[in-house]
């Protein structure tokens, strides 16, 4: 059975069909790429599995159960996480500390508790920070924990954001352009570290513009144009396919 399966999904905005008709599925353990033009609707498809969007028709089966009405954070606490185009760090904080923040949905402890200083809070604390600090091991940045966020190169920055979305301990981590911004070399970085993330045993959904990154690290691929799918198979299957061509280079 597919860890992730995606059926007849659809979504309109007014009279535009950003997502329509869309089926695929995601094997465990496996690199899936969605490549497509500006305004194919990959993101649209993202928000609609992460639950930021509720498709119009259609479902989203993760883990054989149906997770399309359910709201973003009961989403992530079934095991999806995801990262955005856009970085979203908070810059005030150290690198641990943006961390620490992704284990929120594992936590025991209230408010009310925290305030309160009981014992089992501070037990938590620790745990937490220990289990963060392991996270950014993984990525190879360590030695960047107490640095505040804001300061990182771009690179690093991305790095950051995958170490608090793993801290969700997700079984499927939904990656959104992440070589957006980035230079050849942290680009490459970027590849090793999502190889690296599918080493641990989660799967990855890949939306991404950067065509060298995306077919040397996907296992398959999925194309959008304008809201719906025109082909999926291997990236080199992929490459070769005639409306696939049509439309990144048109029809001369």
């Amino acid at each position: 059975m597919p860890l992730l399966e995606i059926n007849n999904l659809c979504k309109s905005f007014g009279g535009l069909h950003a997502v329509r008709d869309v089926s695929f599925s995601v094997e465990q353990g496996m690199i899936k790429g969605v490549i497509g033009p500006n305004g194919a609707g990959k993101t649209t498809l993202f928000n609609c599995i992460a639950g930021s969007l509720q498709p119009a028709a259609g479902t989203v089966i993760f883990d054989g159960r149906p997770i399309h009405r359910l709201p973003p954070h009961a989403i992530a606490r079934r095991g999806i996480a995801r990262t955005f185009q856009t970085i979203k760090l908070y810059a005030h904080m150290t690198v641990l500390e943006n961390v620490m923040v992704g284990c929120h949905t594992k936590s025991r402890g209230s408010m009310v508790a925290g305030m309160l200083k009981l014992p089992f809070t501070w037990n938590e604390e620790r745990s937490v920070r220990t289990a963060s600090l392991q996270l950014l091991d993984m990525m190879g940045i360590a030695d960047l924990a107490g640095h505040d966020a804001a300061h990182l190169a771009f690179g690093q920055q991305r790095a950051v954001e995958f170490a608090r979305a793993l801290a969700l301990k997700p079984r499927i981590l939904l990656l959104d352009e992440p070589a957006a911004g980035l230079n050849i070399h942290e680009t490459a970085k970027v590849g090793e570290l999502i190889r690296r993330i599918r080493g641990f045993g989660i799967t990855v959904l890949i939306v991404e513009h950067d065509m060298s990154l995306i077919m040397s690290i996907s296992d398959e691929l999925v194309v959008l144009s304008f809201g719906q799918k025109i082909a999926e198979g291997r990236p080199r299957d992929v490459q070769r396919d005639p409306e696939v061509i049509r439309v990144y280079l048109g029809d001369e």
